[in-house]
């Protein structure tokens, strides 16, 4: 089950890259057309580098985007998915192989994350640019909640626990993966939230590393060719966003062995947060200086 995994991660992979390329030759007018320069390339390898390590990408990328302008409030969702698609590929191939969990409870929580993203980035592909601030900042508030509940091990953090979900838990943990996935394009994440479902659920918190890999290496290419059709995306910014990201990715799993992240998720959480009431704060302004 698990080379069949592998074998359909792969084919999936192939054909993103070839929905990217074909749809950016047709539409020379993609938002940011160009190659990419060092600092997009450094936002993708650091922030992959500890969304490998379970801190995620997507809250700490945005808050960057924001603070550098980087890329527009409605391109963020895009971007985010589209650009780390290829990277979140590479961090599952090595964590599916080295951290072990039932192969059937795996693919059935991974298939219905991306059964999830599927409905939800076909959703926030036509979202208007204030619809969009407001959902990302509520997203982001949300994020610092599970980032603060992980903080204070309000989950289990031991490595006791099953490996695999059955009857009523499994149930439950399909309905939850669902919906993560379908809130995920809107730029929440997958990880965090993963991590305290299957821990809730009493699974291994370790067993959530390749589910949360696993479901968002399958969903974001999904999620992306919805974006990509659409052209919500910066086109600079992901392709740096992937390069930088799969070196990124490979290097925190395979060089890095044990890393104290404690003060880092700390100032994630408060700088997630910051960006969060940020967005809010900047639909609230445009809003009333449209009806100015």
């Amino acid at each position: 089950m698990i080379a069949a995994l592998f074998v359909a991660l792969g084919i999936l992979v192939i054909v993103y890259i070839a929905v990217w390329m074909a749809e950016v030759r047709k539409h020379p007018d993609t938002p940011d057309p160009g190659a990419p320069d060092a600092e997009r390339l450094a936002v993708g390898f650091v922030a992959n580098f500890f969304d490998a390590l379970g801190i995620g990408s997507f809250a700490t990328s945005t808050t960057y985007f924001r603070m550098r302008k980087l890329v527009l409030d409605e391109l963020i969702p895009g971007s985010l998915n589209v650009g780390y698609a290829l990277p979140t590929a590479t961090q599952a191939f090595i964590g599916i192989a080295v951290i072990e969990v039932d192969p059937l409870t795996l693919i059935l929580l991974i298939a219905t994350a991306v059964a999830g993203s599927w409905f939800g980035a076909g959703f926030v592909s036509r979202m208007p640019r204030r619809a969009i601030q407001i959902g990302m900042g509520i997203a982001l508030l949300v994020a610092a909640g599970f980032f603060l509940a992980r903080l204070l091990q309000w989950m289990p953090s031991s490595d006791t626990g099953t490996l695999d979900l059955q009857s009523t838990r499994l149930a439950l943990g399909l309905a939850g993966s669902f919906l993560l996935g379908a809130i995920m394009p809107l730029g929440i994440g997958y990880y965090a939230p993963c991590m305290i479902l299957v821990s809730m659920l009493g699974m291994n918190p370790r067993a959530a590393f390749p589910i949360m890999m696993g479901a968002c290496a399958f969903l974001m290419p999904v999620a992306s060719m919805n974006f990509i059709r659409a052209r919500r995306y910066s086109l600079k910014t992901t392709l740096g966003m992937a390069i930088g990201g799969v070196f990124g990715s490979a290097l925190a799993l395979i060089v890095v062995k044990e890393m104290d992240l404690t003060k880092v998720r700390w100032l994630v959480m408060f700088v997630v947060l910051y960006t969060g009431l940020s967005l809010l704060r900047t639909a609230a302004r445009e809003k009333a200086a449209a009806k100015a």
